[in-house]
């Protein structure tokens, strides 16, 4: 059956498999785990093929959009990885506002297509981020508290199912499918192959207030900047970083440990943007602050690229994600502990305010699941192989500290192999019964590898 497919079948004991398998995760922490052949589909003719090939040599089936997971959920022993690398096109509708794109296309190249046209979506924060996995495990991005989660914006997903059938699903078309496709991220029972979305007005102007202070000074920050961001509309999107200072704070050969608060107004017009930052510029402490920074003008490109200073390509990476429902002046003081002792100066913990949107309507008659009134996130990042112990450690310590304080994790990002209850705890109780039971009904032969486990 492999003669059916266009693209490439790559086995392992092939020559070019080990190069093959080296390119399918962007993390260059690459956990051991081999399939045993990678189909790396040309279009998506091939993917209907790819699953008949896999059925009939009895293999599961795992899939990769751009290989950004940071666990490696792609790479599984044994069993067929498809990869979609090559499905990265998009049509744009301006008249409908709407979009049909593929699962490769990254969210970076989504958002410069759509920028001619006065069209914006809320792609992830990182740009090589494929819109695949980012779409189907929620998609916390760019202005969610006013978009909400990407799923909100996607009106159909076109799909393969487990016995090679191709199906569209959407509120009106196999709605369950439709509803397990807008969360269930990794474990996903069926190959998304393209995704119809509404979009939103692009905001022609953007601003950003930024202040850093010493770490020591976590408590008090966090209590100001928490208090103020109440006063935030909706179209600001607030957050916390807990890291080494960037050099263009400090020339010191030694650079602090810091926090540091931001807020960045997606609006309509430069007077917008700094009225809706205007509760950020009565910081009562502000001639402490080691950089400050008020409604400086941004574009979506620069927001690309401070991402991209804080995760450039050729690091290894382990992340992990909590929902808490406790304050973020109890969990942030108790993490920047764990930064100040983090083993690579380029580690580091985010904590948005509101991820996901206030409006939890947003978010409704979807398996993503909002977990939490808070949200965290520990990045462990660093260079050589041999520190690959003490820091997992790291991140794994780091997390242990707050989760006593935890609800809950966000599929996207977490740890599956840190915990076997990772996956089943990023979805609410019914959620998490109603995924089992669509994975049985769509999936009863498990064709699909379901969630990565430790």
């Amino acid at each position: 059956m492999s003669e059916e497919i266009e693209g490439a079948v790559v086995r392992r004991g092939d020559p070019a498999y080990d190069g093959v398998w080296a390119e399918m995760l962007w993390n260059d922490l690459k956990p051991q785990r081999f399939p045993d052949l990678i189909v790396r589909v040309a279009s998506d003719r091939d993917v209907p093929a790819a699953v008949r090939l896999a059925r009939s040599e009895g293999h599961r089936i795992a899939l990769r959009s751009h290989g950004h997971s940071w666990c490696g959920s792609p790479l599984r022993d044994g069993g067929m990885l498809i990869d979609l690398s090559a499905l990265n096109g998009c049509e744009i509708d301006p008249v409908s506002r709407t979009a049909t794109l593929q699962p490769a296309l990254s969210g970076r190249e989504f958002v410069a297509a759509l920028a001619p046209y006065g069209l914006a979506f809320p792609a992830g924060h990182c740009g090589p981020v494929a819109l695949g996995g980012f779409l189907l495990s929620g998609g916390l991005g760019w202005n969610s508290g006013a978009l909400g989660p990407a799923a909100a914006s996607v009106r159909a997903v076109e799909v393969v199912t487990a016995d090679g059938t191709a199906l569209t699903c959407s509120l009106h078309e196999n709605p369950d499918l439709f509803w397990a496709a807008c969360g269930a991220g990794p474990g996903f029972f069926a190959v998304a192959t393209r995704f119809h979305v509404t979009l939103h007005a692009l905001p022609t102007a953007v601003a950003e207030t930024t202040y850093v202070f010493p770490l020591a000074d976590v408590e008090p920050v966090t209590r100001w900047a928490t208090t103020a961001a109440r006063r935030l509309p909706a179209n600001v999107e607030a957050s916390f970083m807990l890291a080494t200072a960037s050099p263009d704070i400090t020339a010191a050969t030694e650079r602090p440990k810091v926090i540091s608060f931001t807020g960045t107004a997606f609006a309509r017009t430069r007077e917008e943007a700094v009225r809706c930052l205007q509760p950020l510029r009565a910081c009562p402490f502000a001639e402490r602050a080691l950089f400050q920074k008020t409604d400086e003008p941004k574009t979506f490109e620069d927001l690309y690229g401070t991402s991209s200073d804080f995760w450039p390509r050729g690091h290894r990476n382990v992340v992990d994600t909590l929902w808490s429902d406790t304050a973020l002046d109890i969990l942030l003081p108790a993490l920047a502990a764990q930064v100040a002792e983090a083993p690579s100066e380029q580690s580091l913990v985010l904590a948005p305010l509101w991820p996901a949107s206030r409006d939890r309507t947003l978010s409704l008659d979807m398996a993503f699941s909002v977990l939490g009134e808070n949200y965290i996130a520990p990045f462990a990042i660093w260079d050589d192989p041999a520190e690959d112990a003490a820091n997992i450690r790291w991140l794994r310590d780091t997390m242990r500290t707050v989760e006593p304080y935890g609800t809950g994790h966000y599929i996207a990002e977490a740890d599956l192999t840190a915990d076997a209850t990772r996956a089943r705890r990023s979805y609410t109780p019914d959620d998490w019964e109603r995924l089992r039971a669509l994975k049985a009904a769509h999936d009863p032969e498990n064709v699909f590898h379901t969630y990565l486990t430790p």
